[in-house]
């Protein structure tokens, strides 16, 4: 017995070779090892398209990928470390392609001026802006105004007077828009209920739900 718990040893990973792709494990990583020491080349070439077949398996998503069936055999060619020859459908990746790195995704340098109302705020007050003076802009200075203030009582309940917002606009077109004198806003019922994004509105609640219930048992063994 006790020669037996000496000659087990258990294997972490950090102990074991680096895999190069491991969304797809250790498994097909030994597998692919195993593959590459098959001498004949045509059967080689099978047993790498079942192992293809596995990958796919493993990873349905990649179905959603354009070229999807080509990416599963670039992925056999990275996990063997480009030292693989068989008869693939598809040209064998270069190594030196992985190592392109991706192209830069362009980020705005800008802060947002005003979190609670976001970016898109400040693309339209830069259109409107822009226009000419007129019913137009009224109209559109009137509708903006509106959904900004619902965008502000999404993250402060309290009420918020017309004025506020107007003078949110002016200051964050830099004085570019004079909001027209007199100009009001619909009033909002006092039943709104603006909430976050992510959160839905459960009308009545699931504890005016149980309420119900009970009361509609209690009626039931009157």
């Amino acid at each position: 017995m006790d020669t037996l718990q000496n000659d087990i040893k258990l294997y972490y990973n950090t102990e074991r070779e680096r895999l190069r792709m491991p969304e797809y494990g250790r498994n097909i990583f030994r597998m692919v090892e195993s593959l590459k020491s098959i001498p004949d080349k045509e059967k080689r070439s099978r047993q790498a398209a079942a192992i293809v077949k596995v990958m796919e398996i493993l990873n349905p998503q990649v179905h959603s990928q354009e070229n999807y069936s080509q990416k599963l055999w670039d992925h056999l060619y990275i996990i063997a470390g480009y030292d693989l020859d068989i008869d693939s459908p598809y040209p064998a990746p270069l190594p030196e392609a992985k190592e392109v790195p991706p192209m830069p995704i362009v980020t705005y340098r800008s802060p947002v001026k005003a979190n609670h109302y976001g970016r898109n705020i400040e693309s339209i007050i830069d259109l409107i802006a822009s226009e000419p003076d007129g019913e137009v802009k009224t109209a559109m200075i009137r509708s903006l105004a509106v959904y900004m203030r619902q965008q502000y009582l999404i993250w402060n309940k309290d009420s918020v007077a017309d004025a506020t917002i107007f003078s949110d606009i002016e200051k964050l077109s830099d004085y570019r828009i004079k909001v027209p004198e007199g100009l009001e806003l619909a009033k909002i019922s006092g039943d709104t209920n603006f909430s976050r994004p992510g959160m839905s509105i459960n009308v009545g609640g699931a504890g005016s739900n149980r309420k119900n219930n009970k009361r509609g048992n209690r009626m039931n063994r009157k």
